[in-house]
């Protein structure tokens, strides 16, 4: 199985929600196809995975300096790019040795991947594994639009959606947030399926890798 781990918006804790999901998923490979906003030097989003989980199973495909869409980075930096084709080839062959694959896509679900600005819905169209997306989303005011968006937009594409998770869940949730913990699931029709605590990451790896299952239904 693949699992496509989108968000509503860049920032929204697909990082950690990926990382928790390796927890529950042992054995799994994580994939990042695009990590922008880092030089070769500096430890990218797989590195914060293994931080927090001890995995080694991680493959990066391209890698770009400017903390931009891919596309954006890669044409200032005069980099070219794979295309969505050659990423869903190289994640259909992980998916043939591993029992579970994680794709973490790039700020957005409509973020371009690829010079043709093909994104990761575009991708999941030429896998041949069975897949499913999850939905990292934000706990607060706007979350029912932006997300609603994000579930329109793969519905309209016929991409299945396992469910959403809140990707930073506070100690003390206000208002908003309980509202939009009860109405995520009424206003789009998924579940939700997890609530990644505020402080997760900034755990050690031995209490993420106990506590992470936990933050799941």
């Amino acid at each position: 199985m693949i699992i496509l781990i989108t968000g509503t918006d860049t920032g929204v804790g697909k990082t950690i929600t990926t990382a928790a999901l390796a927890v529950r998923h042992a054995g799994a490979v994580v994939v990042k196809p695009a990590q922008t906003g880092v030089t070769a030097d500096e430890p990218g989003d797989l590195a914060e995975v293994q931080r927090l989980t001890g995995i080694t199973e991680l493959q990066e495909g391209v890698r770009l300096r400017d903390p931009l869409a891919p596309t954006t980075a890669a044409r200032r930096e005069g980099v070219p790019l794979p295309t969505v084709e050659d990423h869903a080839k190289f994640i259909d062959d992980l998916a043939g040795r591993y029992d579970t694959v994680l794709v973490e896509g790039a700020g957005g679900l409509l973020v371009g991947l690829d010079a043709a600005g093909n994104n990761l819905a575009d991708l999941a169209a030429h896998l041949t594994t069975p897949f499913t997306f999850v939905v990292v989303t934000r706990s607060g005011l706007g979350t029912l639009n932006h997300t609603g968006l994000t579930v329109e937009a793969l519905r309209a594409r016929g991409l299945p959606i396992d469910g959403l998770v809140i990707g930073s869940w506070p100690t003390e949730p206000d208002l908003a947030e309980v509202c939009n913990l009860e109405d995520l699931p009424v206003a789009t029709g998924v579940p939700v399926i997890g609530r990644i605590p505020a402080d997760a990451g900034r755990l050690d790896r031995s209490a993420f890798t106990r506590d992470a299952p936990g933050w799941f239904r």
